[in-house]
């Protein structure tokens, strides 16, 4: 692994600031699990990360909150979770720091509109056809 977590093209977060954290998975490998520290935890503190502007940092705290947590014990290397873990960090930094795209406002097309009123209608003919009878 490089000296640095690529998270966006821009961006790398060097891997002084994220903490690593291993203990014994529950994962697979059976006995082995009981005996290895393979589960791997890494969290990234946002609040105290040089790496982010003011306006990344904003945004991921808007989105995920003060500190980021990625855990795996899928495998039974430690290694081999220790870069999972990186990579969905990696991956949930991603997508709290992408510009969500504007919602432009659109208006119901006339073929819903009308879909809607023949509906409407439907459901109000059955109503009628479940009343009692008037004499």
């Amino acid at each position: 692994m490089p000296e640095g977590l690529p998270i966006t093209p821009e961006l790398t977060i060097p891997l002084g600031e994220i903490t690593l954290r291993v203990s014994r998975s529950s994962g697979p490998g059976g006995q082995h699990a009981n005996v290895t520290a393979s589960r791997v935890e890494a969290s990234f503190d946002v609040l105290a990360s040089p790496s982010l502007s003011d306006a990344q940092r904003e945004r991921v705290l808007a989105r995920v909150g003060p500190r980021v947590v990625a855990v795996a014990q899928d495998e039974r290397s430690q290694a081999r979770n220790r870069e999972l873990a990186l990579a969905r960090l990696s991956e949930r930094l991603a997508g709290a720091l992408a510009v969500r795209k504007r919602r432009r406002p659109t208006r119901p097309t006339a073929a819903s509109r009308e879909r809607r009123l023949q509906a409407k209608r439907r459901e109000a003919q059955r109503k009628r056809e479940r009343r009692p009878p008037e004499d």
